[in-house]
């Protein structure tokens, strides 16, 4: 997550998701699976964090939804994150007290690669930025969506002025 400076008369700085990484053990995140955020750095333009321990799981009935992310002209990782208060559960011990600087934090939540998922998380009021994938992650969501996504049939539907009206017997 990147707090970025912003010139703004009532904000001073947004956040926003900056980049993800899939962590084949580079990242030291293996020992525990829950989220774990650690300060990076910071810059003129504002500060860099990252965080750890997501899973990303695919499923059969999402196909479609990870179809239209891959059709679309930039696919892209969905990034849900909420502002949160309670950060000590989140955030490692070396950057625990620059997080606590803050009122609230951005700690992202979820991580997806599904359109109608992430359409799904907006519906319910979360926070949901779009990071776009770099060529190797698309090609691999391609991939799982050339394995398992089948558009259902199109079914044609009768007009209803074909239909007759539902009229009782006259005797």
């Amino acid at each position: 997550m990147r707090k970025q400076n912003i010139d703004n008369p009532w904000v001073s700085y947004r956040w926003v998701p900056q980049e993800v990484l899939p962590d084949f053990g580079q990242f030291n995140s293996q020992q525990t699976k829950s989220i774990v955020g650690q300060f990076l750095g910071r810059d003129e333009d504002g500060e860099s964090w990252m965080f750890t321990g997501y899973e990303l799981d695919l499923f059969l009935d999402e196909a479609e939804g990870y179809y239209l992310n891959v059709s679309a002209a930039i696919p892209s990782w969905f990034v849900m994150w909420r502002l949160e208060e309670d950060v000590e559960r989140y955030i490692d011990e070396q950057s625990i007290a620059l997080a606590k600087a803050e009122p609230s934090f951005a700690i992202p939540h979820r991580i997806c690669v599904s359109y109608n998922e992430a359409a799904r998380l907006l519906d319910g009021g979360e926070s949901v930025d779009t990071v776009p994938m770099i060529d190797e992650h698309a090609a691999w969501l391609q991939e799982y969506v050339n394995d398992n996504y089948r558009p259902e049939p199109k079914k044609r539907h009768k007009p209803a002025s074909f239909k007759g009206a539902e009229r009782p017997m006259e005797e």
